[in-house]
């Protein structure tokens, strides 16, 4: 069995292993992410919801939802949460006044902050204790990667 499939048949035995074994590893490393809290942070719907405000600005309750890929009314839940909790705004779309955004209030950008730096701070560690040729490789398979996601 060889992993350096050069067919590209996906039926090759070589690609499958791969990709098995890809899926499992970004599996458990998005689990590790997700599992990687610090001190009474809040759940990780409400965590993703924050980062992606962080990372990207304001967004709708649909643009949260498709992120998220959860259904529209399991994100209001979510989002009526943090907005209760003080974390996040709604404020009508200057460009479109039937569309509702949510903003980050400066309360939620902080965990927001707290959450990206304690899963930063653990991955950051776990590199640490990598020779200088494993993290060589991860950097490549990384690109490798994104450019997976983005094709």
């Amino acid at each position: 069995m060889s992993v350096n499939a050069k067919s590209g048949d996906p039926s090759d035995e070589g690609t499958q292993v791969l990709g098995s074994e890809l899926r499992v590893a970004v599996a458990r490393i998005y689990s590790r992410f997700r599992s990687e809290r610090g001190e009474g942070e809040m759940a990780e719907a409400a965590v993703i919801v924050l980062t992606a405000l962080f990372k990207q600005g304001p967004q709708s309750l649909t643009e949260l939802s498709r992120r998220a890929r959860v259904t529209p009314s399991s994100m209001s839940q979510t989002v009526n949460r943090l907005v209760a909790g003080g974390h996040a705004t709604r404020q009508k779309d200057p460009e479109d006044g039937r569309r509702v955004l949510f903003r980050l209030t400066p309360s939620g950008a902080e965990v927001a902050r707290g959450a990206l730096a304690t899963r930063q701070d653990w991955l950051e560690g776990q590199l640490a204790q990598l020779s200088d040729e494993e993290r060589l490789t991860l950097l490549q398979a990384s690109r490798i990667m994104r450019r997976l996601a983005d094709a």
